[in-house]
């Protein structure tokens, strides 16, 4: 059989490698000679600031798991252990559980992105879908890793949470059962978690993150106008208005981890609880099934869909139209490509009405993220209910809005700030 010839034409251990692993392809196709708009901004930042992330919490995660016990009775004590006995494991913990709130921040702001400058519409919708699995993946990781530590809140968020699969019809209890492993919370319930957060879900997530990134380097890059720079290519076959992501991308990212490990680092060293939202007062003390936290609510960046559950009322002793509720606020997100109708992707070119709704929803989601978090009243019921409405009308009622809208007209080709502050559009 004929062993076709290495195209790149490398020499030496680098072409005994190519020759049976394409290791110079890989580094050419996706870094030195993969052109990206050249109009990228401080958005751009959390893509690449999501995998450091990433790459952070599976390091940090398989240190803890050498020292953590998954059982009822010594989760607790081993998580204690890790703090103040294991060498730097207090920094390795803060980093692991500091990172999980880094990565609901950048994931919420990198969605942001997306939904600002239309990167979920043709053809990135591959793309999005990819996102948005990572996103019901990257949940299920956190809250088994929100158990784990088996502090006083962390069992009574177990409890409530699991819960609500005993809302299903006919089979909730007996899936609720079988989800625990057992009729409350327990051992039991801990070991499948630890499996799940170990072994399982990062493997799903690790796989996802790949299919997205290749998916999102056949299609090319989307860039703050919207254009596709691929229509515009000169006389090598390159885009006009496009530079290599290697050096110019990988120098350009290293600006926002710098910005972004500044301020992890401030968090770690001087607020490693984060003023109780990283991590609960009540997780201080080990899970009593008899003594109730005076408020159970998950972690923050479950916050808003809380929310949306508690603003629910239960019907007929039953809460499953709150959890149908939670779980469509996520679920609507995969429908995002075809709801917007929009002539134009990026909003620098749509109307005011897209920019007000979102507006509105961005605030909706912050002040809905806050009640979440908060004891329940009357008032902040009142509130969440509308915030819930809110929500659900910006998604659905897009392909009304976005197609009402007054677009502006797009240039040909994409605009561009150099460092002198000028501005240079190349038609």
């Amino acid at each position: 059989m004929a062993i076709t010839p290495n195209p790149y034409k490398t020499t030496g251990f680098l072409g005994w490698i190519d020759d049976r692993f394409p290791l110079t392809k890989i580094w050419k196709d996706h870094l030195s000679d993969y052109y990206a708009p050249k109009n990228f901004n401080f958005w751009y930042f959390f893509g690449s600031l999501a995998m450091l992330v990433l790459v952070n919490q599976l390091l940090t995660g398989i240190f803890l798991t050498m020292h953590y016990d998954p059982s009822a009775e010594n989760a607790f004590g081993s998580v204690q252990y890790i703090m103040r006995d294991v060498p730097w494991g207090w920094l390795i913990r803060d980093l692991h559980a500091a990172g999980a709130s880094a990565f609901f921040i950048i994931v919420y702001l990198h969605m942001l992105r997306g939904i600002m400058y239309g990167s979920h519409r043709k053809p990135r919708e591959l793309i999005w879908l990819f996102g948005c699995l990572i996103f019901l993946v990257l949940m299920a990781e956190a809250f088994c890793g929100y158990v784990l530590p088996w502090g006083n809140m962390s069992y009574w968020g177990a409890k409530v949470i699991i819960s609500l699969f005993g809302a299903v019809p006919f089979v909730g209890h007996q899936l609720q059962v079988w989800i625990q492993g057992d009729f409350t919370p327990s051992g039991a319930t801990l070991n499948r978690l630890f499996a799940f957060h170990v072994i399982a879900l990062p493997l799903v997530l690790v796989m996802l993150v790949f299919l997205h990134v290749m998916a999102l380097h056949e299609v090319g890059s989307n860039n703050p106008d919207g254009i596709e720079i691929k229509q515009h290519k000169g006389p090598d076959g390159k885009p006009l208005d496009g530079i290599p992501f290697h050096p110019y991308y990988t120098v350009h990212d290293l600006v926002g981890v710098g910005v972004f490990l500044l301020i992890f680092a401030a968090v770690i060293f001087f607020a490693p609880t984060g003023g109780g939202l990283v991590i609960e007062p009540d997780n201080f003390l080990p899970a009593n099934p008899l003594v109730t936290p005076a408020e159970i609510h998950p972690a923050w960046y479950f916050g808003v869909f809380y929310a949306m559950l508690r603003s629910i009322p239960a019907m007929f002793d039953t809460q499953i139209w709150g959890v149908l509720v939670m779980f469509g606020a996520v679920l609507v997100l995969f429908f995002l490509p075809w709801l917007d109708r929009s002539p134009v992707k990026s909003i620098r070119y749509k109307g005011w009405i897209f920019k007000t709704a979102l507006a509105i929803f961005i605030v909706d989601f912050l002040v809905m993220n806050y009640l979440g978090m908060q004891a329940v009243n009357p008032l902040y019921t009142a509130i969440t209910r509308v915030g819930t409405a809110v929500y659900f009308a910006f998604f659905l009622l897009m392909p009304w809005y976005s197609r009402w809208d007054r677009t502006k007209p797009v240039p040909d080709r994409v605009s561009f700030h150099g460092h002198g502050g000028s501005q240079r559009v190349t038609s």
